[in-house]
């Protein structure tokens, strides 16, 4: 079983930055596709940012220029850079990875951007 242990959230004043990680209980090779996703409170959750297959990295027009997706993969972990934030940013942030017929979560950190 996939286990991915996020972790870097908190309560930040807009403006400010956090940096969010993701930590995979196996290579993270073996995944097709990983990102991050977000949900805020009565809203759907929607893609943040990810990594494709072939390596390449996408963002929601929401975060381009602001967030930043890299991975170490010695250490089996993505990270996700968050600068500028700002209050509609807050959500609790959730790493997903993909093999096909599987969808993996991790359990959520939560980001708070206070005005």
């Amino acid at each position: 079983q996939v286990q991915l242990v996020e972790s870097g959230g908190g309560l930040v004043q807009a403006g400010g930055s956090l940096r969010l990680s993701c930590a995979a209980s196996r290579s993270i090779f073996s995944f097709n596709s990983m990102g991050w996703y977000r949900q805020a409170p009565g809203k759907q959750r929607e893609l943040v940012a990810g990594f494709s297959s072939g390596g390449s990295t996408n963002y929601a027009d929401s975060v381009k220029g602001r967030f930043t997706i890299s991975r170490d993969n010695a250490k089996n972990t993505i990270y996700l850079q968050l600068n500028r934030l700002k209050p509609e940013d807050t959500a609790v942030y959730y790493c997903n990875a993909w093999v096909p017929g599987n969808f993996y979560w991790g359990q959520g950190t939560p980001v708070t951007v206070s005005s």
